[in-house]
């Protein structure tokens, strides 16, 4: 089973680099940036005011780190990077639909200061892309009949086993069938 495929590398490479930066470089933020970031993201989201500015800017850091490495990482299934990528990039697009100011009046289109986050679009737009294809490969991909064969042969018996059940004689074998055809 092949964890990626060719034309997720891009998407991957992209986001995940993306991410992985903020992710680093706001682990270096001071107090100012913590409370600055923790203020827009509790008002939104009312949940993350239990949180101390600092504790939510380490907390935040260590999701995109982790996430940016995920992306970039080969053994990480697209499947679930896609989905990690999706639920990020959803919850900062709902930032971006439910904190005032962010969106001209009655309208999707942002305001000069929502540009920031709206562009992230691009990152919902790579998981949907992603999840899309791997859902759409699993029903492309053939179905298999396995075949498993025992059989009784003499101790004496060096000769290779046979690839075919109807080979050997009907008391020298017991033959396992499964898959979606058996």
């Amino acid at each position: 089973m092949r964890l990626i495929k060719g034309r997720h590398i891009p998407g991957r490479i992209a986001a995940g680099a993306f991410i992985l930066n903020s992710g680093i470089e706001k682990s270096r933020g001071d107090e100012q940036t913590a409370a600055a970031i923790h203020g827009m993201a509790s008002g939104t989201y009312p949940f993350l005011g239990k949180l101390t500015a600092p504790q939510f800017l380490k907390a935040l850091s260590t999701a995109e780190i982790a996430l940016g490495a995920a992306l970039l990482l080969p053994i990480v299934p697209t499947i679930a990077a896609g989905t990690a990528l999706a639920a990020f990039s959803g919850g900062l697009l709902g930032l971006y639909l439910r904190t005032p100011g962010m969106r001209q009046e009655g309208s999707l289109k942002p305001t000069q200061q929502g540009t920031a986050i709206a562009k992230d679009v691009w990152m919902l737009g790579i998981a949907g892309g992603f999840i899309v294809d791997e859902i759409v490969s699993l029903r492309e991909q053939p179905k298999t009949l396995t075949t498993i064969m025992l059989y009784d042969a003499p101790e004496d018996d060096e000769a290779p086993a046979p690839r075919d059940p109807s080979d050997l004689p009907d008391d020298h074998r017991f033959v396992i069938v499964s898959g979606p055809q058996a």
